[in-house]
C-alpha cells in the first residue's frame, strides 16, 4: 500500500482559508456569515473505497483547507470505533471471503438484516479485512489498498475537522455495546468537531457532556416517513418542531431534497423554507446526498457545480455545509464559482464552440438550441451543413435523419432507408433523399448519447424546436453577440461524384447571399475532415479548420507543414491529447505543442457533461476535465454540447489567483495509475499512430456538371450503389510538401461514443470488471450501475 507521502505528488495544499467573505467581498447567507463547509463523506469516496486511507488523504489534498472528514462509526466486539460506511460490512469490505462462515442475522431498528456485522469481530480480527468500493458503478481498481481505519487513525491525520456520525446507537445498546462510552473516551484523546445522529435519544444522552466543549451536536434527518427508533416519531414530524431540536443540537443535517424537492420527472421544484426555518431557530443546516456520478435533477445539465451553487450561492439562503462523495467539486463551487459577477467576461480561453448548438439542452441544430447557445454566451455557434434533394443547405446533426429527427416514426418517410458504405456502414435515411418541405414535416429529437446508462438530456424538451436552413442560421447569427459561426461540411466528394450536388459551391453562395463575404463583425469558420473541402475555400477570408478524426499520438513534421497550407486551425479528439486506457488517463501527448509550434490553433472534441464520458481522473466533473485540458494541455478551444458549462468555467474567480488552489489545478496525467496495485493496472497498449502526409492528402473535389434525373415530384433521390471496394484507381494528389499516391478510402473510422474511442459501452465495461455484480448495501447514493 502506498503511504501518505506517495499521495502528495498529486496535489499541493492550499494556503488561504475562506472565511466570512468571498474573494469579491460578498457575504455568505449562512447562519454565521462564513463560507459553507465541505464535508467529505468517507473522504473522497466518489472514487476510492469509502473511509479508506486513500479516500481521506486525497480529500485533504484536493479540497478547501477547512474540509471536514466524515466517519460513519461502527463498534467492534471489543468496543473499538471504526469508520465503515454501513452497519453491514459485506459490500464495502472483503469480509465474506475472510470469514465466510460468520454471517449473522439481526434486527436493526425493526428490520431484519443478514450479513457480516462489526460487533461480531475484534479490531485485531478486522485487521485481516480490507476495504472495497461499495458502489458498483465506480472503479474497483483501488480495492485492497487499505484496511479498516479506527476513528483514532483518522484523527491522527489531524484533519481541519472531524465529523463522527453515530447511526445505530439503539442497535449497539441492545447488543451490550455503548456508543456513548466510546464517544466520551474518544473525545479525551482526539478533537471531534461534529457528532451527528438520527436518534434523538442518543444526542440528548450526551448533551450535558459536550455542552461546554467545541463539539457541535447535529441531528440527522432521514427520509420523512422513516421513524426515529429512540422516540418512535417520524422525521417529517420532527421537522415541524425545530425549537425542540434546538434544545439538544446546534444544527441539523437533511437530505438535499428537503431543501430542493425533485419531481417524479426529475426536475427541481420550488425550494422549501427549511433553510430559513432552521436559521430562524438558531440552527445550522447541512445538506447531504451529493455525488457527481448519479442522476440528479435535469435542471443542472449533469454539472455538479451547478447543483452545489443552488444550495450555497443564493441571495436568499445558503446551507452551512454539504456532505458529498466528491469534495473536490463542492470545493470548486464554494471557492471558485460562488458570487461570480454574471456580466464578467472571464478569461479569453478556451474559445467555446458549440456542437449542434446547445445540444445538451435542446435537440441539436434547432432554433432553440442556437438561441440557448447565445444565451449561454458561446463564442462560436455551429451549423453541421447538410443538403436536401432540392439542394437547400440546412443545419442538421447528421446526414442521416435517424440521428436527431423523428423520421423513424413518420410513415411513409421511415421506409426510405438505403445503405451507402461511402458514408456509413449501417443503413440510414439520408437528407439528400428529402426535400426541404418534407424535412419540415419531421420533428427534432434530442440526442441522448449515453442512453445505455439511463442518462437522458432534458426530456421535457426532447422534441422542441424547429429546423433551420443555413440561410436562416446565418441571418440569426449576424446581429448576435458572438465571435463567429462554424460551418461543418462533410461528404462533399460523395455528393459531387454520385449525386451531382456541389455542397461547397452552395455554401459559398449562401454566405454571399447573406452578406458574410463583405462583413467583418463575425468570423466564419469552415470545418471539415477533408482537406479537399478546405482547399476550395483557400481564396476566401474565412478561417479554415481541419478535423483529424483519427486517434493520433504524434505527427510527422512534414504533415503539420502540409496542414498549414490548407488550414488555420486543427481539431483533434480528446484522447489524442490525453490518451486513456480503461478510462484512466495514461499521459499527455505532445500533439497540442507540436501544432502550436506551427502557429496552428488547436481545438478538441467532444466535451460533454455526462460523467460516463470522462476519464476517472477527472472525478466525474466536467469542470475539472475542461480545466485540465486548458491549464496543462494549453488547449485553445473546446467543442461542447454544453456551452454554458465551458463559459462559466472561464468566469470562475480562481483563474485569476496567483497561487491556484488544488481543486482548480490540472489533474496530473497518469496520477491515478500510480496509486494502483500492479495486479490491477490496465494492460499496456501501443500508442496511437503517427499522423502522416498520406492521412491528410486527398484528390481535389470533382467539378459538378449536373444532377442525375430523379423522376420529378417529391420522389426520393436514391443514391446509386458505390463501386465495389478496391475498384478505384490509385489517384494522385499533389500537396505543398510532397507528392503522394493514395487509394480512395473504403469505410470510415468507428467511434462508438464520440469520445475518441473510450470504452464507455456497457458491454466493454462488463468485460473490464467481470460479470459479478456488487450490491449497494453500503451506499445511499447509488442510482444505477454503470456496468450493467
Amino acid at each position: 500500500m502506498l503511504g501518505f507521502q506517495a499521495l502528495l505528488f498529486l496535489f499541493v495544499l492550499p494556503s488561504v482559508l475562506l472565511t466570512g467573505q468571498s474573494s469579491n467581498g460578498s457575504t455568505w447567507q449562512t447562519l454565521d456569515g462564513k463560507s459553507p463547509i465541505v464535508i467529505a463523506n468517507g473522504g473522497f469516496s466518489g472514487l476510492f473505497p469509502s473511509s479508506g486511507s486513500y479516500a481521506y488523504q486525497i480529500a485533504l489534498t484536493t479540497s478547501l483547507p477547512n474540509v471536514v472528514l466524515w466517519c460513519d462509526v461502527q463498534l467492534t466486539k471489543d468496543g473499538v470505533g471504526i469508520c465503515v460506511p454501513n452497519i453491514l460490512l459485506d459490500n464495502c469490505t472483503n469480509i465474506p471471503y475472510a470469514y465466510p462462515k460468520l454471517q449473522k442475522t439481526y434486527i436493526v431498528n425493526g428490520v431484519s438484516m443478514k450479513g457480516w456485522f462489526s460487533k461480531d469481530f475484534t479490531m485485531k480480527e478486522l485487521g485481516q479485512v480490507f476495504l472495497t468500493q461499495a458502489i458498483y458503478s465506480r472503479s474497483p481498481n483501488f480495492d485492497a489498498v487499505g484496511n479498516i481505519n479506527a476513528v483514532s487513525d483518522v484523527a491522527r491525520l489531524k484533519p481541519p475537522g472531524l465529523w463522527l456520525n453515530i447511526q445505530y446507537d439503539t442497535f449497539y445498546t441492545q447488543n451490550k455495546l455503548s456508543m456513548r462510552s466510546f464517544l466520551l473516551s474518544a473525545s479525551k484523546t482526539s478533537i471531534i468537531n461534529y457528532v451527528s445522529s438520527p436518534e434523538v435519544g442518543f444526542l440528548r444522552s450526551i448533551t450535558a457532556r459536550f455542552k461546554q466543549s467545541k463539539t457541535k451536536l447535529v441531528f440527522r434527518f432521514l427520509d420523512s416517513d422513516a421513524i426515529d427508533p429512540s422516540i418512535n416519531r417520524t422525521y417529517g414530524s420532527l421537522l415541524k418542531n425545530l425549537t425542540f431540536i434546538k434544545t439538544f443540537a446546534s444544527g441539523i443535517l437533511v437530505p438535499k431534497n428537503y431543501i430542493w424537492p425533485v419531481s417524479s420527472t426529475v426536475y427541481v421544484e420550488s425550494p422549501t423554507s427549511v433553510v430559513k426555518d432552521a436559521h430562524n431557530a438558531g440552527l445550522e443546516i447541512y445538506a447531504s446526498d451529493f455525488a457527481n456520478d448519479i442522476l440528479f435533477a435535469y435542471n443542472y445539465s449533469y454539472n455538479p457545480v451547478e447543483e452545489y451553487l443552488s444550495f450555497v450561492d443564493r441571495s436568499d439562503f445558503a446551507v452551512d455545509g454539504v456532505l458529498t462523495d466528491f469534495p473536490v467539486s463542492a470545493s470548486e463551487a464554494i471557492g471558485c464559482f460562488s458570487h461570480i459577477d454574471k456580466d464578467s467576461a472571464g478569461q479569453l480561453k478556451p474559445l467555446v464552440i458549440t456542437h449542434n448548438g446547445a445540444s445538451g439542452m435542446y435537440p441539436g441544430c434547432t432554433d432553440l438550441a442556437y438561441q440557448q447557445a447565445v444565451t449561454d454566451q458561446a463564442d462560436i455557434i455551429d451549423c453541421n451543413v447538410q443538403i436536401t434533394s432540392d439542394e437547400v443547405p440546412i443545419c442538421l446533426n447528421s446526414i442521416d435523419l435517424l440521428d436527431g429527427t423523428t423520421v423513424a416514426q413518420v410513415p411513409p418517410f421511415s421506409s426510405r432507408t438505403s445503405t451507402v458504405p461511402e458514408i456509413q456502414d449501417k443503413a440510414g435515411i439520408f437528407t439528400f433523399n428529402f426535400t426541404w418541405e418534407e424535412i419540415q414535416k419531421l420533428s427534432p429529437e434530442i440526442s441522448n448519447p449515453e442512453f445505455n446508462y439511463r442518462l437522458l438530456r432534458n426530456p421535457a424538451n426532447k422534441n422542441a424546436g424547429s429546423f433551420w436552413k443555413l440561410s436562416q442560421f446565418l441571418a440569426y447569427a449576424k446581429d448576435k453577440p458572438i465571435k463567429g459561426v462554424m460551418l461543418t461540411i462533410e461528404n462533399a466528394a460523395y455528393l459531387a461524384k454520385n449525386l451531382g450536388i456541389g455542397i461547397v459551391d452552395t455554401v459559398l453562395s449562401t454566405l454571399n447571399d447573406t452578406g458574410y463575404n463583405n462583413q467583418t463583425g463575425i468570423q466564419v469558420y469552415i470545418r471539415s475532415t477533408n482537406s479537399s473541402v478546405l482547399v476550395r475555400f483557400k481564396q476566401t477570408k474565412y478561417t479554415l479548420v481541419y478535423t483529424i478524426d483519427e486517434l493520433i499520438s504524434d505527427a510527422v513534421p512534414s504533415t503539420i507543414q502540409d496542414i498549414k497550407h490548407f488550414a488555420h486551425s486543427v481539431v483533434v479528439q480528446k484522447n489524442s491529447i490525453y490518451p486513456t486506457n480503461r478510462l484512466f488517463v495514461t499521459g499527455l501527448t505532445g500533439v497540442v505543442d507540436q501544432l502550436h509550434a506551427a502557429n496552428l490553433t488547436v481545438y478538441s472534441y467532444l466535451f460533454q457533461n455526462e460523467f460516463v464520458t470522462q476519464a476517472w481522473d477527472f472525478y466525474s466533473d466536467p469542470i475539472i476535465e475542461i480545466n485540465t485540458f486548458v491549464q496543462a494541455a494549453k488547449l485553445d478551444g473546446v467543442i461542447t454540447d454544453f456551452p454554458e458549462t465551458a463559459v462559466k468555467y472561464r468566469k470562475n474567480t480562481c483563474l485569476g489567483m496567483k497561487n491556484m488552489p488544488p481543486y482548480m489545478q490540472a489533474v496530473p496525467p497518469g496520477g491515478l495509475l500510480g496509486l494502483m496495485q500492479p495486479s490491477v493496472l490496465p494492460p499496456a497498449q501501443p500508442p496511437s499512430p503517427l499522423l502522416t502526409v498520406a492521412d491528410v492528402a486527398e484528390p481535389p473535389l470533382l467539378a459538378v456538371t449536373g444532377r442525375p434525373k430523379t423522376g420529378g415530384g417529391e420522389s426520393a433521390l436514391v443514391a446509386p450503389a458505390p463501386p465495389p471496394p478496391g475498384n478505384g484507381q490509385t489517384q494522385r494528389y499533389k500537396t505543398a510538401a510532397t507528392e503522394v499516391f493514395v487509394a480512395p478510402p473504403v469505410g470510415g473510422f468507428a467511434d462508438i461514443d464520440g469520445n475518441g474511442g473510450s470504452a464507455t459501452s456497457a458491454s466493454e465495461f462488463i468485460s473490464v470488471v467481470g460479470s459479478e455484480k456488487k450490491s449497494h448495501a453500503c451506499s445511499t447514493n447509488s442510482f444505477w450501475n454503470r456496468y450493467e
